[in-house]
């Protein structure tokens, strides 16, 4: 980890949103789909699209720390960024909650259309980036 750097953005599939989240929320660095070679206590943030692929690519992902296959890692939980605008289906409001159940927490960002049309992150910031920038500031804080 670099000075600049306090956590990982695992992106679990292309297009998750990795890089808007760098723009975004401060702090973190793009793992570029991988989890980051052991050294200590890597902090990680899986991210995700809400899309079924995407959130099924989380689950995946979250499977893989909790059986153990992956060490040296502090995953500190996982971002799900909408995919659509609206009310997401039943069908993955379940999945949501079926792979948040595997990781230590869950912070969700609502669909942006000015991120869509390619503006500025920090421009039009969705108020739930504040939560999750500040959880994030306080996991990776030194003791």
């Amino acid at each position: 980890m670099d000075n600049g750097q306090a956590w990982w953005w695992l992106g679990v599939h292309g297009g998750a949103g990795v890089s808007t989240l760098e723009q975004a929320v401060p702090g973190g660095r793009d793992a570029g789909r991988a989890w980051p070679a052991a050294g200590g206590s890597q902090p990680v943030v899986l991210v995700a699209r809400s899309g079924a692929n995407g959130l099924r690519a989380a689950q995946n992902a979250a499977q893989q720390w909790a059986s153990g296959m992956v060490s040296g890692v502090d995953l500190l939980g996982l971002v799900v960024v909408a995919d659509a605008p609206g009310k997401r289906p039943k069908a993955l409001r379940d999945l949501v909650l079926l792979v948040s159940g595997a990781v230590p927490r869950l912070w969700e960002i609502p669909w942006s259309e000015p991120w869509r049309l390619g503006e500025p992150p920090l421009a039009h910031l969705p108020k739930e980036c504040a939560p999750l920038a500040h959880d994030l500031t306080r996991l990776t804080r030194p003791a």
